[in-house]
């Protein structure tokens, strides 16, 4: 397992400098180059609330401690759990089944491995989706991933729900679509090129609960090795570590840590931003487990606030890319994807990845194809 750090990018300095300066120019370069190198960076957001996202976390820890039955009220099934709550057991790790990514396993070093999924079941975790779109001005070929929010009917949820569901999703929208900002004019692009591609996209504020009475023995899987299909995923602190990923020039497996305290969130790149990159930017892989922080967690948790309920929530925001967009990978970007592969090649560190054919596609048919792979949509 790696001590390595993630790049912390200062979101401040590009909020603040002069985009002539040297120091706006340094950050996008960094927020880029530590999307292309690890998949993944910690952001430094000063308007970010830690009390906001405290506050997110009770009413989720709340809400997934209700009975099972009135879970199951929130479920749409026929919307591939696109919207509501996806209950435990349901979701399974697309790598499980698929063989570009068992050998993307078999190629790590055993030390690095992620704890064996081949024989995983689905997840014992629970989800909630949480609409933050635009509606688009034109008639969507998708509609059902842009079906309406399902609010919760429990007393001392409902009124809560939608104003704390939005205030939070916004500040990590409002986040996640400024590093976006910051990644484009690190690899050269015009600064509104993938933000204007998600202006419509089916973002998802979408927290993850476990239940730690059930599944809080060392080592157990809450999510198993995989990458996240959309765009961008970003993560406000939860109170539970456990989220190790895996950066692609290391092959090395890292835990996650927040700083102790500050303003900040971690990013990760996924499915559609490898697309778009032509490979450049690799989707990043990760899992949650039960680790040794997590039982210090799971301890301290219990003595500080016994009357609380033990579920690890996942504090997450996905941003999508708009549904009628044509995903095709943009040729500066997959040219430097070339250079770098034979760069690798050249060094002797061969990357034996098959070379990704990124097939022109909407990406509305690329989100289905991918929930069809981790059992969400028939």
């Amino acid at each position: 397992m790696s001590d390595v750090t993630l790049p912390v990018v200062d979101l401040d300095v590009f909020l603040s400098a002069s985009p002539d300066s040297e120091a706006f120019v340094k950050e996008c370069k960094k927020a880029a180059d530590a999307l292309i190198t690890y998949g993944a960076l910690l952001l430094h957001d000063s308007r970010v609330s830690e009390d906001d996202n405290n506050t997110f976390l009770d009413l989720i820890e709340d809400y997934f401690a209700q009975p099972e039955e009135l879970l199951k009220e929130d479920e749409r099934p026929e919307l591939g759990y696109q919207v509501g709550v996806t209950l435990e057991n349901t979701e399974k790790p697309k790598c499980a089944v698929d063989e570009p990514c068992l050998k993307v396993i078999a190629r790590l070093d055993p030390a690095e491995r992620p704890l064996d999924i081949t024989a995983h079941s689905p997840d014992p975790k629970c989800r909630f989706f949480w609409k933050m779109s635009e509606k688009p001005p034109y008639e969507t070929q998708y509609p059902a991933l842009n079906a309406p929010n399902v609010v919760p009917k429990a007393e001392g949820i409902r009124g809560r729900w939608t104003p704390i569901m939005e205030k939070w999703g916004t500040s990590m929208r409002t986040a996640v679509e400024n590093l976006a900002e910051m990644a484009a004019i690190g690899l050269g692009l015009p600064r509104q090129t993938f933000k204007d591609a998600g202006r419509y996209g089916p973002h998802l504020l979408a927290p993850t609960a476990s239940d730690l009475v059930k599944y809080g023995q060392k080592d157990t899987i809450l999510a198993g090795f995989h990458t996240d299909l959309n765009f961008l995923t970003i993560h406000g602190r939860s109170r539970y570590p456990g989220l190790n990923i895996w950066a692609r020039n290391t092959g090395k497996r890292i835990p996650v840590k927040f700083p102790p305290a500050g303003r900040y969130l971690l990013v990760q790149a996924g499915k559609q931003l490898e697309h778009l990159s032509g490979g450049l930017i690799k989707a990043g892989f990760h899992e949650v487990v039960v680790n040794d922080a997590t039982l210090q967690a799971i301890q301290r948790r219990k003595a500080e606030h016994p009357d609380r309920p033990l579920i690890r929530i996942s504090s997450t925001f996905f941003w999508h890319l708009s549904s009628d967009y044509d995903l095709v990978p943009i040729p500066e970007l997959q040219e430097k994807a070339r250079a770098l592969r034979a760069d690798t090649i050249n060094l002797g560190k061969v990357d034996l990845d098959e070379e990704t054919t990124y097939e022109p596609m909407k990406v509305g048919q690329q989100v289905q194809n991918e929930l069809r792979h981790i059992a969400l949509m028939a």
